[in-house]
């Protein structure tokens, strides 16, 4: 663990943080919750894969069909340019992705098929991610119907991850000089990997991994805190560790934004978790997340991370759960 960096001297105890530097994020009480999606989330995939691809498009649906969205409301990214992506990827690597050209170890590494479609479907959610953290630092809040592939390597592809929207967003904003510290919140049910090694040498990124510990990968990597969890943990103990851990880490590091991985392989349905949280246990967790970043004015992007299950469906509203938390506590914040 990193020796943590001690808040910056222009920040007391006592204040409240702020989105782009010196600016409070706003909150009109006309603005929606800013959610982005785009249709290539979901290519034409082989329907027998573990990895569920079309569940970014069922996760559209229940949004739209439940109310809290329309089609037309939902902001569309760009591609993530390459020169982008290469603040946290190494540009041979990008072009092996790009082009088709993995090693036979890289394809296994990864676990997914190569296409054309699902090479856009990646850089599309790159730039999905960075389109969220541009909307959260605008308005405080934002989420992607995305996002979350920390297992992606700098210079290689692992566990279903590409290119790692964690890393590239702490990147591009910190070189940017839009923010100055970025904390990524990561309570996928399999540790961050690979946002820990490729950010090991950014002290400004600090990398928080809530993981269970006997679980995929299983050569770990060293974040900023790693949080180990015990397999059959369920909801009251849970949600105890996330209410520490952003009771002691949020006064600590005072960010200028948040990355919370709201994955939901914790889930006692998931066929890749081994934790035992319910609906209710995510919800809770989203919300205490949310609310404890916005209540200290600090901007908060939203994605999706992990989540397996052979009912689609069922999967898809269980991803929901973060964008409906997302909303419940807009609507109390502004």
């Amino acid at each position: 663990m990193r020796r943590p960096d001690l808040p910056r001297d222009c920040v007391g105890a006592g204040a409240t943080n702020t989105g782009k530097i010196g600016v409070r994020p706003q909150r009109a009480d006309t603005m929606p919750l800013p959610l982005i999606y785009h249709d290539d989330y979901s290519p034409e995939f082989p329907p027998d894969h573990r990895f569920p691809m079309d569940k970014f498009r069922l996760l559209r649906d229940h949004l739209v069909d439940s109310g809290l969205t329309t089609d037309a409301a939902l902001l569309r990214p760009e591609i993530c340019p390459n020169d982008i992506l290469a603040l946290a990827h190494d540009r041979a690597y990008i072009e092996r992705y790009m082009n088709g050209e993995l090693s036979r170890e890289d394809q296994r590494r990864l676990g997914l098929p190569w296409s054309e479609a699902l090479a856009r479907r990646t850089v599309r959610a790159v730039g999905g991610s960075l389109l969220a953290a541009e909307q959260a630092l605008q308005h405080g809040i934002a989420c992607h119907l995305a996002g979350g592939t920390h297992h992606a390597h700098y210079d290689h592809p692992a566990g279903f991850c590409i290119f790692n929207d964690l890393a590239v967003i702490s990147r591009y904003l910190l070189e940017a000089g839009r923010v100055h510290r970025v904390l990524i919140f990561d309570c996928d049910v399999h540790q961050g990997d690979g946002t820990a090694r490729i950010l090991h040498d950014t002290p400004e990124a600090i990398t928080v991994s809530l993981h269970c510990e006997q679980n995929f990968p299983a050569r770990k990597a060293q974040s900023d805190w790693d949080i180990p969890l015990p397999r059959g943990m369920h909801d009251s103990a849970y949600l105890k560790v996330v209410e520490d851990a952003l009771n002691y880490l949020l006064p600590l590091y005072q960010p200028d934004l948040v990355l919370y991985d709201a994955g939901v392989d914790v889930h006692k349905d998931d066929a890749l978790g081994y934790l035992q949280l319910t609906d209710a246990g995510l919800a809770a967790r989203d919300e205490h997340v949310l609310r404890q970043c916005l209540g200290r004015d600090i901007p908060v992007v939203g994605v999706i991370g992990g989540g397996y299950s052979k009912d689609r469906q069922a999967l898809a509203r269980r991803h929901g759960i973060l964008h409906h938390s997302a909303a419940r506590v807009l609507g109390c914040a502004q």
